[in-house]
């Protein structure tokens, strides 16, 4: 008990959060503090993202643990919590949402920001899957968010369906590690893997909670949701749905794996387990993934559709630095996630503008746009660049080093190639929405403008893919340092 209560010093930032969840619920209850939902929500994020500041991080097991405060989870807090701060911000300002559940929608989303929190210092099987479900259940209420549209619905209906089945199948890879070791804790399921003389258990329970994570972080063969789901949702959650669930679910994907299968049971590994060579599967994968992502994105007008073919595709770059077992794989991956962050999120947000100004959703649609506003279709211009990954922005930077780690290790080098391909197929479908901009002409060339909130969130997201290129070296030591 005496351990429990030590813990909540370190479980702070999360105690503000169910805090905030807690007033924004009551806050429903009271017609006089209906209309103070949004402040509310702002108001925990930021009171969370200063007790987490100022606490740090401790470097030790909490609640028994059940989870680690450790510098690797509170990196990725802050990426998260600076995407969910954004995207409440930027979603009072879409049209596409109906006032009526604006509340509900600003408590949904700081409940997964709860569960995404507890998904970073997870180090039990059990907390694995109440966070993996605390962040899927309330988005599937977001993506079904709009009640009278048809392809909403049906986002919903998918996004559960494929959670669902990919739950089952996690938790039955859980039960083996469990039936292997007794216990529920990664480091001590780890220390009875070692121990097996037949790798057989290993290798399924491997695979089956392999499935698990690729649906969160879709990668293919489990990606069959994420368009759908992508293109039916609201553009805020769909923003939302491809950076803040996917950070946290690569935090989740690199401890489980680390720990459970590489031969030291840390990040500081050289081999996997038990001679299992999943290094390779997750190099098949990952050309699957990146090769799947770029090909299908080509055929989409569809933007939304399109990004969401976009993000397959960038899981897949991610990935390829995963099969490299060496903490240079692990900082190339959270180095591009943070970079990834800000190129998809300021691109998203000129979407939500266009949506809001046109009711935009194909490529022509964009047709003119770069002369009705001409300064945040350059930064629209700049995000695009740095998702294709050329210089001179982040994009490129973060997709250097997880090339890197393929190099590094001397190994892969048919991935490297593959790679490198699909980032010259991507350049495609990207240089079409600005060749819609720029060089098709418009009906009329009218000036437009965007609500200073979104002016502002497009510029300062887009504009750090310009930062980051020049001044990226820091993140990258730090990131070195923390392993």
């Amino acid at each position: 008990m005496g351990d429990n209560f030590q813990s909540l010093q370190y479980f702070l930032p999360e105690i503000v959060i169910m805090i905030t969840v807690l007033f924004m619920i009551v806050s429903d209850l009271i017609p006089s503090l209906k209309h103070h939902s949004f402040n509310i929500s702002l108001f925990g994020m930021c009171l969370s993202g200063l007790v987490l500041f100022m606490l740090g991080y401790s470097n030790q097991p909490i609640f028994n643990g059940m989870l680690y405060d450790d510098q690797f989870s509170f990196y990725f807090k802050n990426i998260i919590l600076l995407s969910t701060f954004s995207i409440i911000l930027v979603s009072k300002y879409s049209d596409e949402l109906d006032d009526e559940y604006r509340i509900e929608y600003n408590t949904l989303l700081m409940i997964v920001l709860l569960g995404m929190f507890l998904m970073t210092s997870s180090v039990n099987l059990v907390m694995i899957y109440i966070s993996l479900e605390l962040v899927s259940i309330p988005s599937y209420i977001l993506a079904g968010i709009l009640k009278n549209d048809k392809k909403s619905n049906e986002a919903s209906l998918k996004y559960v369906i494929f959670g669902s089945f990919a739950s089952g199948l996690m938790l039955f890879g859980f039960s083996w590690l469990y039936g292997i070791s007794g216990s529920t804790n990664i480091y001590e399921v780890y220390s009875s893997v070692v121990l097996l003389e037949n790798n057989s258990m290993a290798l399924m329970s491997l695979l089956f909670i392999l499935v698990g994570f690729g649906y969160k972080v879709s990668m293919v063969p489990f990606h069959y949701w994420t368009p759908d789901v992508y293109e039916g949702s609201p553009i805020t959650i769909t923003a939302f749905l491809s950076v803040a669930p996917k950070a946290a679910g690569f935090a989740l994907f690199l401890r489980t794996f680390f720990v459970l299968f590489t031969d030291t049971g840390t990040f500081n590994a050289n081999e996997p387990v038990l001679n299992l060579n999943w290094p390779e599967i997750m190099a098949w994968l990952s050309a699957a993934t990146m090769t799947v992502g770029n090909l299908l994105a080509l055929r989409q007008d569809n933007v939304k559709r399109m990004l969401a073919y976009s993000t397959i595709s960038h899981v897949g770059f991610m990935l390829m630095a995963f099969c490299t077992l060496n903490v240079e794989a692990i900082a190339g991956i959270m180095f591009y996630l943070l970079m990834y962050s800000f190129m998809n999120l300021g691109a998203f947000y000129m979407i939500v503008f266009m949506s809001n100004k046109f009711n935009a959703e194909n490529v022509d649609d964009w047709n003119g746009v770069g002369f009705k506003n001409s300064l945040l279709s350059a930064f629209m211009v700049i995000s695009l660049v740095s998702l294709a990954g050329l210089p001179p922005t982040s994009g490129f930077i973060g997709k250097v080093y997880l090339f890197r780690s393929l190099f590094y290790d001397k190994e892969f080098f048919w991935l490297a190639i593959i790679g490198i391909l699909n980032s010259v197929v991507s350049l495609y479908y990207y240089f079409r929405i600005v060749k819609a901009m720029y060089f098709v002409k418009a009906e009329n060339d009218d000036k437009i403008s965007a609500h200073p909130i979104v002016h502002w969130s497009i510029i300062l997201f887009s504009s750090q893919n310009i930062l980051f290129y020049i001044y990226w070296s820091p993140l990258y030591e730090y990131l070195i340092r923390m392993f």
